[in-house]
């Protein structure tokens, strides 16, 4: 559209041909994106603002403090070697401490290892592997909790003793009293 040499053509046809580019722009812009103006835009961006992110951990404060299920690593049978003892805890006595009976007859006051402090729970009557300690005869360090099961294959092995009772809590002479064994009736 050539409409002549005077100023006045030459701005309308500048004018013109800006029009022709928006409308091939905003055509070009509805074709390549939902958004077909502004206002949607906008609002686009305000949602993806509050939308949370994704966790990409491992887990919370659970996780870090050690739960009972599976290390990674798969509990394997041990028998005891040079300088260990298989005992039964006979009772906790608290601050990672428990009185055992080790199988060679003799009373040791045993400690918990930090490594097992809270994964492994240990309780009256259980089966446990101690290591002896060379300086001091009546304490001991627990290295081991037998699972039910794996005691009674020690049972059936011949490793502990017939007159062992399996995963049954222990009753000293002292506690068959009962109750109210501290209290004087008159």
């Amino acid at each position: 559209m050539d409409l002549g040499s005077s100023p006045e053509s030459k701005w309308e046809e500048k004018c013109y041909r800006a029009k022709l580019n928006k409308e091939i722009r905003i055509e070009e812009q509805n074709l390549t994106s939902d958004a077909s103006t502004d206002y949607e835009r906008k609002r686009r961006k305000e949602t993806d603002i509050k939308t949370m992110p994704k966790n990409k951990g491992k887990g919370g404060k659970n996780r870090k403090r050690g739960k009972n299920e599976a290390d990674g690593e798969k509990h394997v049978f041990v028998f005891k070697e040079d300088g260990q003892e298989y005992a039964q805890v006979l009772r906790m006595l608290g601050n990672c401490r428990c009185e055992t009976m080790c199988v060679d007859g003799t009373k040791r006051l045993c400690h918990i290892r930090g490594k097992m402090q809270k994964k492994v729970w240990i309780a009256a009557g259980d089966i446990i592997l101690v290591g002896l300690r060379d300086y001091q005869d009546d304490k001991a360090d627990v290295i081991l909790k037998y699972r039910p099961y794996e005691a009674r294959q020690l049972k059936a092995y011949g490793e502990l003793p017939e007159n062992t009772r399996l995963n049954k809590g222990i009753v000293d002479e002292e506690d068959e009293g009962g109750l109210y064994d501290y209290v004087e009736f008159k």
